[in-house]
């Protein structure tokens, strides 16, 4: 993965932006929350906006790997 790292290590394991103690998880919870990424990058100003961006697709990528098209529920 480019934008995302884990290692027992670092936030005890869990997924965080590369290069940072950020886990995706806190990024996820502010865009559900209706927060921009312009205002997440202002919370959290280390990793630049094309590189959350690029987490969060990562993110999505982990979560939905065969859900593209198909109806889930």
């Amino acid at each position: 993965m480019k934008y995302l790292h884990s290692d027992p290590d670092i936030m005890g394991g869990d997924l965080v932006i590369r290069g940072t103690r950020i886990p995706v998880e806190v990024i996820l919870y502010r865009l559900r929350d209706g927060y921009s990424l312009e205002e997440i990058h202002e919370l959290y100003p280390t990793p630049s906006i094309p590189t959350l961006k690029g987490a969060v697709g990562e993110a999505l990528d982990l979560i939905t790997p065969t859900l593209h098209g198909q109806k889930i529920l």
